[in-house]
């Protein structure tokens, strides 16, 4: 069957996939921020066994960091992600006169920063420390800042290209491109010394959290007056 091209009308699915992701996640995403902020010893010490591993393949491997600080300093930087959301908002409005899909997505990537700015302050975690750093980084650890935001960007990027029909070769490409941004960026974070591993694996989760629930939010009430306007077909 020939699949519809990307400007065709939006069709949101019920909420039933998006609860249940955010139910999967949940419980991990909270366990994990409960250990991290308890500083369970066990988790510390494979966080310092992972980093300590990684760190001694960046420091021998000079050529290979200075690609990884490249690609994380500016392919898969979070302003760079919140650049390529504020082109799919201006997408919704120019195109499809969709402003309150466009509010919401941009309120979707607001709060996602948010969460990640106060969890981060909550929590108050100390990056990793090396007498030879290859990379630098500022304010605390716990979320990843650039796993989360990619996360968050990646994820409401797929669901809206599947919200307006997107063909099977651009929707392949977009997949693609967004699990290696996803789990690329994180890995850099990691290889260039600046995060635990658990900081990645929080950002990730939380992402996949926020998307789920606000894919959620937004098929729950497409069908109410806020969102009429974004989802009928013309």
């Amino acid at each position: 069957m020939h699949s519809p091209p990307v400007d065709s009308p939006p069709h949101a699915p019920g909420p039933g996939i998006a609860v249940r992701v955010a139910a999967a996640v949940a419980l991990p995403s909270v366990l994990l921020l409960v250990l991290v902020a308890m500083s369970w010893d066990p988790l510390v010490a494979l966080d310092g066994d992972i980093a300590r591993t990684t760190h001694r393949w960046a420091v021998d491997d000079p050529d290979t960091t200075q690609t990884f600080r490249i690609l994380t300093d500016w392919v898969w930087d979070p302003w760079t992600m919140r650049a390529l959301c504020a082109v799919a908002v201006l997408w919704l409005v120019l195109h499809h006169s969709a402003w309150w899909l466009a509010l919401w997505l941009t309120a979707t990537c607001v709060l996602g920063t948010l969460l990640q700015q106060g969890l981060k302050a909550a929590v108050d975690r100390e990056r990793p420390v090396w007498p030879d750093p290859v990379d630098s980084a500022h304010f605390a650890a716990y979320p990843s800042g650039h796993a989360m935001t990619a996360t968050v960007v990646c994820g409401l990027m797929l669901w809206l290209l599947r919200l307006y029909g997107a063909g099977r070769v651009l929707w392949r490409i977009a997949l693609a491109l967004s699990v290696v941004s996803v789990l690329g960026v994180g890995l850099t974070r990691i290889w260039l010394g600046v995060h635990w591993s658990t900081d990645v694996l929080g950002g990730w989760l939380l992402g996949v959290l926020t998307v789920a629930l606000a894919v959620a939010s937004y098929t729950r009430f497409q069908g109410t007056t806020r969102f009429q306007g974004t989802a009928e077909p013309r």
